[in-house]
């Protein structure tokens, strides 16, 4: 571990998991035959929620594929999609525990879909997925006896983002600072409780340390390895942020990713930024296969202190523009002086603020859809409740 002389923030390293339980198992001269576990879903805003279900799954066997479903699918049986295809193919496929990933699946899962991709059987989470016609999209394989469940992550929802989005409050940082402007609400998705499922309805992510440890695993540099650091807010962990931390990664063999507290990156910000609070950021970041380790709470400048503690051989930062720390200061001035400092072009111009974007221009369609699917769920829960009473 590293030898800590004064805090610089929370550390969380990265786990390398066993891509095969197989080579934990007694040599008998066999090759064991891996498990191979199907999870589909429209991976849309992909938050930790959805990179804990994925890593769930791959728990289930050796090998963990996914299928992503297209736009068509989506709009049609629940409406408009926030991103792309392309941009929520490439998404999970930066998740660390995904093997494979299998473009335009369709949106019911079929025996028929697990037999085509040598599946053993699905995964899902235990909330409930209907088609436009209110048919439960997993039957036909809980029927055959090829699913099962993990437990969904409290405490966040697509819903729920979409909602602290349109709501423009600051109540889900970490310190609760208050609202941003006060009952300036524009918009209703997440902020009537009492229409609520009880999958999707909002709640308070409750972040725990065996939580973390359950993304991150305590990875350390091998001798000789260049380590690369980068740090921002990391807010909505998108594909943007996806492309750069890659062209990082790449700049050395260990990459730390430095994230600020809430407080300083609505310094920097404003508004109500950043939209995921400091912990649920922290996962987020976890989750990508390029990362290494996160230092949770990094501090805004990049000092001296830090970069021998961590012993850290390039900064990298993207094309985004560098804001002055709260003395006006360069935050980049320490490695520039080192000339260990680089500016990386990853050809991706997406931010957060264009996610933002899209979500207010299509506003009224979103809360249509999330009122309509709240609407549905809460009929079938409360259709199983009064069966199993």
């Amino acid at each position: 571990m590293w030898n800590v002389d004064k805090p610089l923030g929370f550390i969380a390293m990265a786990s390398e998991e066993t891509c095969s339980r197989s080579e934990d198992l007694p040599s008998t001269g066999k090759k064991q035959k891996q498990t191979i576990v199907w999870m589909d879903g429209c991976f849309d805003m992909v938050h930790f929620g959805h990179a804990n279900a994925l890593r769930q799954g791959k728990q289930f066997g050796d090998v963990l594929k996914v299928g992503v479903h297209s736009d068509e699918e989506i709009a049609k049986h629940k409406g408009p999609p926030v991103f792309h295809e392309q941009e929520r193919y490439k998404i999970v496929r930066g998740i660390k525990w995904v093997d494979e990933v299998i473009e335009n699946a369709p949106y019911v899962t079929t025996l028929e879909t697990l037999s085509e991709y040598d599946c053993d059987f699905c995964v899902h989470g235990d909330d409930i997925t209907t088609t436009a016609d209110g048919d439960d999209t997993y039957q036909l394989v809980k029927d055959a006896k090829k699913y099962k469940e993990c437990k969904r992550t409290e405490g966040v929802s697509t819903t729920d983002l979409v909602g602290r989005m349109l709501l423009v409050t600051k109540t889900h940082h970490q310190p609760d600072e208050g609202e941003a402007v006060a009952s300036s609400h524009v918009g209703t998705i997440s902020s009537d409780s009492s229409s609520h499922s009880p999958w999707t309805g909002v709640s308070q992510f409750l972040p725990t340390s065996r939580k973390i440890i359950q993304f991150a695993g305590g990875k350390e540099p091998a001798p000789g390895d260049k380590i690369v650091y980068v740090s921002g807010a990391y807010d909505l962990f998108h594909v943007g942020h996806l492309d750069f931390l890659e062209k990082a990664a790449a700049e050395g063999n260990f990459l730390i990713v430095g994230l600020h507290t809430d407080p300083i990156v609505n310094r920097y910000k404003g508004s109500n930024y950043p939209i995921m609070n400091l912990h649920e950021r922290t996962l987020s970041v976890l989750a990508c296969k390029y990362v290494s380790e996160v230092v949770i709470g990094a501090p805004f400048a990049v000092t001296k202190d830090l970069m021998n503690h961590f012993k850290v051989d390039m900064v990298c930062h993207g094309m985004t523009p560098i804001m002055p720390d709260i003395d006006g200061s360069d935050p980049f001035a320490e490695p520039k002086r080192q000339g260990k400092f680089k500016l990386i072009d990853s050809k991706n111009e997406l931010t957060t603020q264009m996610i933002i974007e899209r979500i207010i221009k299509h506003r009224l369609e979103y809360e249509s859809r999330n009122k309509k699917k709240e609407e549905k769920e809460r009929k079938i829960y409360e259709h199983i409740k009064n069966a199993s009473g």
